[in-house]
């Protein structure tokens, strides 16, 4: 199933951003749990939206939307959809924090309207895994990049071959209040990185869980695959659905 595009402006920011389709695949069993998915630099929420539905998660309602199409510096300002803008896809690229702040917006309105005895998550491969888990510190720190609240209630992040954006400031924002570093050392992130990715290099993402868990993320599950490129194999899919099942307590 899939509904149109949505204008979404990022709580306080200036330009609104144009999003494309968003696939929504239905729970099969009773519904317990609701995770936006985030696609790669150039895909759309179509292809992952078909991979998701293949999995054994019977209680999970996936909403995988589109990113808006938009200059990206990676590409010498040649449009793509991108969930922010990007000049090099590691956690040393400068942070588009008004283009994060954007889409971690949208995902948060997408979940905002799920009943409240839901679960509710975030996951993303690629630049959709940095889009997630910036979501996850920004429910962590009660904040927007931008200073705005942070509205929804996270229960899991999962981020496939990405990175953490806004690394460096994360310490000071988790360690400005109590609230901040309870939040963070209750959520559970799961990072999964393949040793030949040579897009997002391996490095990038060993070194964004380490940023995570010396910052108070004390619930980091880092996953590595010693032959995989920049894609995903079942290997790696089967580990997200045993770390989801048991993460949201999804077991009979």
């Amino acid at each position: 199933m899939s509904f149109g595009g949505a204008s979404s402006v990022a709580a306080g920011g200036k330009r609104p951003f144009e999003y494309g389709r968003t696939h929504v695949v239905r729970p099969k069993g009773a519904h317990k749990a609701t995770i936006v998915w985030l696609h790669g630099l150039g895909d759309n929420g179509a292809s992952w939206s078909q991979l998701l539905e293949t999995l054994p998660l019977p209680n999970i309602k996936w909403i995988c939307p589109t990113a808006p199409t938009r200059p990206v510096a990676i590409f010498g300002g040649f449009p793509s959809t991108a969930w922010f803008d990007v000049a090099d896809l590691s956690e040393d690229s400068p942070d588009d924090v008004e283009g994060l702040d954007s889409s971690a917006a949208h995902v948060a309105n997408l979940l905002s309207t799920e009943p409240a005895d839901i679960k509710l998550g975030v996951g993303g491969f690629s630049m959709g895994a940095a889009t997630a888990l910036y979501s996850g510190t920004c429910f962590a720190h009660g904040k927007y990049g931008n200073g705005n609240p942070y509205p929804v209630n996270l229960s899991v992040a999962v981020g496939l071959s990405g990175w953490l954006p806004c690394a460096r400031s994360l310490k000071n924002k988790i360690e400005s209040s109590q609230e901040a570093a309870q939040k963070a050392s209750s959520l559970p992130l799961m990072l999964c990185h393949g040793k030949a990715d040579d897009v997002v290099l391996y490095k990038h993402g060993e070194r964004s869980a380490d940023a995570l868990k010396s910052t108070g993320f004390a619930n980091v599950e880092f996953k590595s695959y010693s032959r995989l490129g920049h894609y995903t194999v079942p290997e790696e899919m089967d580990e997200v659905v045993k770390w989801l099942t048991a993460s949201l307590e999804l077991g009979s």
